[in-house]
């Protein structure tokens, strides 16, 4: 066992036993992730972030029947996408979701197959290093420092609107890159489920 894996069990057990900061210890360690991976099934901002909240706020109401088979991550990418999932029907969404992409996505959010998880958390990272340089510094404002709209327009001495705009931007150069790739780990996944 690995010293990481060891101060996991201990932070879990922590959490199991009702300390806050160990909560507070955890939602700084995977908000983030989660967040990101919320968002490249929903690609609404907005939604992933209350998915992320219910899990965080399940996760807390819940610490005392926390069973984790191989890893808290895996835990609580399950989570993330069994809110999702949970979400989606609540909403009735006009987009039908088959069954064989629901088990690319059981698949790719099992426990064993993190690699998956982190190569398309990889791959958005990516896209966002790769935005115009106006157009990450304000999506990083936004999204990884956690600024409000009005207050980037302040900081940059920029309007709300070209902040809107540019947010919106980054999201959708970020979908567009990351599309093909993702559905083609969509196929890959789909091949490999046919063949067993």
């Amino acid at each position: 066992m690995t010293n990481a894996d060891r101060h996991t069990l201990v932070l879990v057990g922590q959490l199991i036993a009702g300390e806050e900061k160990a909560f507070e210890q955890v939602m700084e360690a995977y908000y983030k992730k989660l967040l990101i991976y919320a968002y490249s099934y929903t690609n609404d901002y907005p939604q992933a972030q209350d998915i992320v909240q219910n899990v965080f706020l399940r996760l807390w109401e819940c610490r005392q029947n926390i069973n984790i088979k191989e890893s808290f991550q895996g835990l609580l990418y399950k989570s993330v996408y069994n809110e999702y999932i949970d979400d989606y029907r609540r909403k009735k969404s006009s987009t039908i979701i088959n069954e064989a992409y629901k088990q690319a996505l059981n698949y790719a959010v099992d426990d064993n197959n993190h690699e998956l998880v982190e190569d398309k958390i990889a791959l958005i990272k990516r896209e966002v290093e790769h935005l115009p340089t106006r157009c990450k510094q304000i999506f990083l404002l936004s999204k990884q420092d956690g600024l409000t709209n009005s207050e980037i327009a302040t900081y940059l001495n920029i309007s709300i609107k070209t902040v809107e705009y540019q947010i919106a931007q980054a999201y959708s150069t970020i979908r567009k890159k990351t599309e093909t790739k993702i559905k083609k780990l969509a196929m890959i996944l789909f091949s490999f489920i046919k063949l067993n």
